[in-house]
């Protein structure tokens, strides 16, 4: 990634004009006063670098008595990423971990063999009401670390670096970006950036990584010559310098990384290179063998009756 500037694409001209290689536009779905918008996995595109799962969760407002309330449920083979941009959610897991997600912080929960955890709006927050608004994704494992320890990792907003010039505010959530890094440990070549532009402002996105995507959270931006409104993914097209223009006050989110060392599968909340350990987690969720959330040991997500099968999920690189 690089501040210095680049020349503006000019429409017509493919060698510009190719910047992005997929859109996607998530379709909103009402969970209970909650909008969900999922971008990944979609029938376009599976995954962006190990981005395999990437969700937007509001703005919504929650009046008195009235919050998100997600059960203990498990994962394997898989870490997530929680930020926030309002809102508070209290994260619980079968580490023992409790803590307040906060916004501009970041959490990291490794899945690795096994992990359970609950999402939900602590009572204080429950009774006074609030606006919640941030993204929840998942990021695949190398196949080297699937099955390691499960770990849980927070960031604080002061500790994450915010580098701001030309109008252009990023903050760097994960990887390496305008000449900065984060101190986020990811398990494989990663990029995660939250990045806000003045009207007008402009940035380059430098081919740092192979996978390269950019989400819209508000406001409306310009690449080669095309304007994009809030909650589209663009996948960009790999090897390039891409001009990213914004045409009013807006906010993006710059993810990606490295292919991973092969395809994956997807079923529910699991996530493996092997469709067998995928049928090995239901069978052990199914006969509660996974550790539970001390303290929220009564309540759990069953695993959901369906003959839906594991898909197989692909970013931009061919796996035979």
């Amino acid at each position: 990634m690089s501040w210095s500037p680049c020349p503006d694409p000019t429409l017509g001209d493919p060698e510009t004009v190719d910047a992005i290689e997929t859109l996607i536009i998530p379709r909103a779905v009402d969970l209970g006063g909650l909008e969900v918008r999922r971008a990944l996995p979609s029938t376009k595109r599976q995954m962006v670098g190990p981005f395999i799962f990437f969700d937007q969760m509001g703005p919504a407002e929650f009046l008195t008595d009235q919050g998100i309330d997600v059960r203990p449920h498990p994962h394997i083979n898989l870490a997530t990423v929680t930020y926030l941009f309002e809102g508070r959610i209290r994260h619980r897991d079968s580490l023992g971990t409790d803590r307040e997600i906060e916004p501009g912080a970041v959490n990291w929960m490794k899945a690795g063999r096994g992990i359970v955890h609950s999402e939900r709006t602590d009572e204080e927050r429950c009774r006074q009401g609030q606006r919640l608004f941030g993204l929840q994704t998942w990021v695949a494992l190398p196949e080297a670390q699937e099955e390691d320890d499960p770990a849980f990792v927070h960031h604080g907003a002061e500790a994450l670096p915010i580098i701001e010039e030309g109008g252009v505010k990023a903050r760097l959530i994960a990887g390496a970006a305008f000449g900065a890094r984060s101190p986020l440990a990811t398990a494989s070549e990663t990029l995660c950036a939250d990045i806000q532009l003045d009207p007008g402002a402009r940035f380059a996105v430098e081919p740092s990584v192979t996978e390269r995507a950019l989400y819209t959270i508000s406001g409306e931006i310009e690449v080669a010559g095309h304007s994009f409104a809030p909650a589209q993914l663009l996948v960009l097209s790999p090897g390039d310098q891409i001009l990213v223009r914004a045409r009013s006050a807006a906010r993006i989110m710059l993810f990606g990384g490295e292919p991973m060392d092969g395809p994956r599968w997807i079923w529910w909340n699991f996530v493996s290179s092997r469709k067998e350990r995928i049928e090995q987690a239901q069978e052990e969720w199914r006969r509660g063998r996974f550790d539970t959330v001390p303290g929220d040991e009564a309540d759990f997500i069953p695993l959901p009756e369906t003959n839906t099968k594991p898909r197989r999920a692909l970013g931009g690189v061919f796996y035979p």
